[in-house]
C-alpha cells in the first residue's frame, strides 16, 4: 500500500502527521509513506529525523485579506496540484491522509482525479476545535473525515481523538521522574515548572514567567523553561541556594521535559493539548490571542474536566505567575486531583485508528479499481 501524508507547515500538523505515519508502520512494515510538505516548513528537519520520505511541493497559503497574495493565490494552486498529482503517480498512492495546513489543499485538489487519471480516495483529520478552510475544503470530497474534537465544524465527523506518537502516549512519567529531573540539573524532589510556547517561543509568556523567576525561587520552584531559538530571558542573579532556573532556547527532548515538571504553562495549539494531556500532565493553558479562537476550544475540555487552567494573554503576567500559580505548585492535593482528572480526559489510541481507517480506505480502493 502507498499512503500519502498532507500536513505541513507546524508541529500541530506535522506530529500527527508522523504519529499516524509510525501507526501505519506498526500495522504493516510494508506500507510506503510519502509525506508531503513545502521548504518553509517544519517537515523539512521533523519528516527526515522521523525516517519519511518527503516530498516538496509549492506552498499555498490561505490569505485572510485582500492583498497581492490573494491574486497570486490561482497560479500557486495550479502550481501545487501539477506538482502534487506528479507525487501522486510518482508513489502510486492508494490514499491519502489531510492534516490541514499549506500542502493539504493541493493535495485534496490533486486527489479528485480527472479524464485520465483515477480519483485517489481522501482521509481528513481535523485536530483543531474549529476546522480550517483547507479541511473545510477538502471534506467535501473526502472518503471520511476524522476530528480530535467534537463540534469541529466539519459534518460527519467521527470523533478519534488526536494522533500523538508512542513516546509521548506510553509515557511514563512517574517511572522515568528522577532520570529526567537529573538530566535537567534539578533535585529529586523539586517543584518543577515547565514553560514552553511552541518551536518558535512566546514573548508574552516568556516576560511572565521570567519576570517572577525571584518569587519562584523563594517559594522553592524550580523552573525549566523553553524560550525559542530567537528569545533571550532577562534573569536575575541567582541567590546562594536558589532552586535551579534551566534557560534552553529549544527542547529536544520533551518527553524528559514532561516527566521531570510538576505543572506546564503552555499555548494551547490541539497538538500541545493532546501530548500535555497524554502524559497526565495539569496545565496552565494561555491560548494564543490571534487567530479565530480555536486554541481557547481546544483547551476548555480538558479545563471543564479539572485537568487544567484557562487564562488569557493579556492576564498572564509575572503577579500571576507568582502569586496562583506557585500556589498551585505548592498544593499538593489540588495538583494530585488535577493529574488524576487529566488522565481520565486523555484519548485513546488516535495514531492507530486513523491508520487503520486510511489501510481500510486503501484496500477497498483497489478492490474497486481491478
Amino acid at each position: 500500500m502507498s499512503v500519502v501524508l498532507a500536513g505541513g507547515g507546524t508541529a500541530g500538523h506535522v506530529e500527527p502527521a508522523m504519529a499516524v505515519a509510525d501507526a501505519l508502520r506498526s500495522i504493516d512494515p510494508r506500507v510506503r509513506i510519502t509525506a508531503l510538505g513545502t521548504e518553509r516548513g517544519l517537515e523539512t528537519r521533523l519528516v527526515p529525523q522521523r525516517g519519511y520520505d518527503l516530498r516538496l511541493i509549492t506552498p499555498v497559503p490561505l490569505p485572510r485579506k485582500l492583498n497581492a497574495d490573494l491574486a497570486r493565490l490561482p497560479l500557486r494552486v495550479r502550481r501545487a496540484v501539477r506538482e502534487t498529482r506528479a507525487v501522486f503517480d510518482d508513489v502510486r498512492a492508494d490514499v491519502v491522509i489531510g492534516f490541514g495546513g499549506y500542502v493539504a489543499l493541493p493535495a485534496y485538489l490533486a486527489a479528485r482525479g480527472g479524464l485520465r487519471r483515477n480519483r485517489v480516495p481522501v482521509l481528513i483529520h481535523e485536530a483543531n476545535a474549529r476546522a480550517g478552510i483547507a479541511n473545510k475544503v477538502g471534506a467535501r470530497g473526502a472518503t471520511e473525515v476524522l476530528a480530535a474534537l467534537p463540534d469541529c465544524g466539519l459534518a460527519g465527523a467521527e470523533v478519534v481523538g488526536m494522533p500523538v506518537r508512542a513516546a509521548i502516549a506510553e509515557l511514563d512519567r512517574p517511572g522515568l521522574r528522577a532520570a529526567a529531573r537529573a538530566h535537567f540539573g534539578f533535585a529529586p524532589d523539586a517543584r518543577v515548572l515547565l514553560v514552553f510556547g511552541g518551536s518558535q517561543g512566546a514573548a508574552s509568556l516568556n516576560r511572565a514567567v521570567s519576570g517572577a523567576a525571584a518569587d519562584l525561587a523563594a517559594r522553592g520552584v524550580s523552573v525549566l523553561h523553553a524560550h525559542g531559538p530567537k528569545n533571550t530571558l532577562e534573569l536575575p542573579e541567582p541567590a546562594a541556594g536558589d532552586p535551579p532556573y534551566v534557560a534552553v532556547g529549544y527542547l529536544d527532548r520533551m518527553d524528559l521535559a514532561y516527566a521531570a515538571a510538576d505543572l506546564v504553562i503552555c499555548r494551547s495549539g490541539a497538538m500541545t493539548v493532546a501530548e500535555v494531556s497524554a502524559v497526565g500532565l495539569p496545565a496552565v493553558y494561555v491560548p494564543l490571542p490571534i487567530g479565530n479562537g480555536e486554541q481557547r476550544l481546544n483547551a476548555l475540555p480538558v479545563v471543564g474536566g479539572g485537568g487544567g487552567l484557562l487564562v488569557d494573554d493579556a492576564e498572564l503576567s509575572p503577579a500571576y505567575v507568582a502569586g496562583p500559580v506557585a500556589d498551585l505548585l505548592t498544593d499538593d492535593a489540588r495538583l494530585a486531583a488535577m493529574t488524576s482528572a487529566v488522565a481520565a480526559i486523555a484519548a485513546g489510541d488516535a495514531a492507530g485508528r486513523v491508520a487503520g481507517a486510511a489501510l481500510d480506505i486503501a484496500v477497498a480502493n483497489r478492490e474497486k479499481n481491478r
